[in-house]
């Protein structure tokens, strides 16, 4: 009953958030004032998601860690590592082939009707950092301090791959400092609770901030572009869900169930780190154990970002059709190549969408500018893919923790939610 109350209130502060949005928007247009409102409308938002970014890093890490420490030995690592990966791999084709494939049966990009921005306009996002001697350098932290201090979630995920592995090999004596790691990572989850709390509140300033300064016309203008990527993101569940249905069977529409609350949350903030916590919390009702979740999600929230690779597809054609630059069959298969690369560090960058998809056009010699086309509704279709983005990692963790015979099926949700509040479990 929590569980949908929460969820309720949270589609109600959204819907409310587009009422007000939408009546700040008619009423004052255009003025300064306006501007100013949806700045102090996301205040609460930006309160919210800093909160979130408060506990990710230390979250990332104790999880993390004592599921490594947890697993043993580093062939079981090893193994879960490489089922893992596949996974990911298999998705992100997919998610780049469905936008590919959509984006040249829809042609998106063509008779848009709009005077098209100047080839030389300035779209301020630095692209260099999306390449693949980068990419790799900064795989691995200088300090683990650092990185947790600047969220950076793919170098957590390696220093807690070392960390975990070390402890694990430690045996006897490297079992009380895992007890205290996972003491930490329960905290973590209870202050995520707490934060939770406020989640309402942010999806309602998310909302309003947004529809105050863009109004509801600009869902019109570019209305066909967002129906044929939400359209690509609905092909995109059905493929995930029916994966899910193969290898764990009915429980995958328990497991749709359990995650409607992370999945509504990541929507309407936009953001997919919000959706974290109540992630790992809808896996352990689902029977999941947490050894196997938490070093599945984190590297999926790296490696896994269907969402948002499907929508570097979209854009990048989009932008190519409304320009009206043919692109060979082979040029594209490349494109989608070098997105399965460069698609992979956009874990913990603000707005990294865009900024892998301007590398992409710099590298095909397609106007950058054709970005400012897009970045009005782009708050919109981040609101899908960090939604997807959540559906594809819990449904990835659900299906390794099968393969590796970690589903409980018989867990008690009963006793997981008396656990976490201290009462005793019958």
């Amino acid at each position: 009953m929590k569980k949908k109350s929460n969820t309720l209130m949270i589609f109600i502060a959204m819907i409310a958030g587009i009422g007000v949005g939408y009546a700040c928007h008619e009423t004052w247009a255009g003025t300064k004032f306006a501007t100013e409102l949806s700045g102090y409308f996301s205040i609460l938002t930006d309160i919210f998601l800093r909160l979130i970014k408060m506990i990710i890093a230390l979250l990332v890490f104790s999880t993390l860690s004592v599921g490594i420490a947890n697993l043993g030995d580093t062939k079981t690592v090893g193994r879960i590592g490489v089922k893992s990966m596949g996974w990911f791999v298999i998705a992100s084709l997919a998610s780049l082939s469905i936008g590919m494939l959509l984006s040249n049966a829809l042609q998106l990009g063509t008779n848009l009707g709009l005077p098209l921005p100047d080839v030389h306009a300035a779209t301020n996002l630095k692209t260099s950092a999306f390449n693949l001697k980068d990419f790799v350098s900064h795989l691995f932290p200088k300090s683990p301090i650092e990185a947790m201090a600047n969220n950076e979630i793919l170098q957590i995920v390696v220093f807690s791959l070392f960390f975990g592995s070390a402890l694990a090999a430690l045996g006897e004596s490297g079992k009380k400092l895992t007890a205290v790691i996972d003491e930490l990572a329960h905290v973590m989850l209870k202050i995520t609770g707490s934060i939770m709390t406020l989640a309402p509140v942010a999806v309602f300033a998310a909302m309003a901030s947004v529809i105050t300064t863009q109004g509801l016309g600009v869902l019109v203008t570019f209305a066909k572009f967002m129906a044929g990527f939400y359209f690509g993101l609905a092909i995109l569940w059905t493929l995930l869900i029916a994966a899910g249905f193969v290898f764990i069977g009915k429980s995958i529409f328990r497991l749709m169930a359990l995650i409607r609350e992370p999945f509504l949350l990541a929507f309407s903030t936009a953001s997919s780190e919000a959706a974290y916590p109540k992630i790992l919390d809808a896996l352990d009702k689902f029977g999941v154990q947490r050894k196997i979740s938490s070093f599945v999600l984190p590297m999926g929230y790296s490696f896994n970002l269907d969402g948002s690779m499907m929508y570097c597809t979209f854009a990048v054609l989009f932008i190519a059709q409304a320009y009206g630059i043919e692109l060979s069959v082979s040029t594209q298969i490349t494109m989608l190549l070098l997105l399965m690369v460069t698609s992979k560090g956009m874990a913990g960058v603000p707005r990294a969408s865009l900024v892998v998809i301007a590398a992409t056009l710099n590298q095909f010699n397609i106007p950058e500018a054709g970005l400012l086309l897009i970045m009005g509704v782009d708050q919109f279709l981040d609101m899908g893919r960090s939604a997807t983005n959540a559906v594809g990692n819990s449904i990835a963790a659900a299906v390794i923790a099968k393969w590796e015979n970690g589903i409980d099926p018989n867990v008690n949700v009963a006793n997981i939610e008396n656990a976490k509040s201290g009462k005793k479990v019958a």
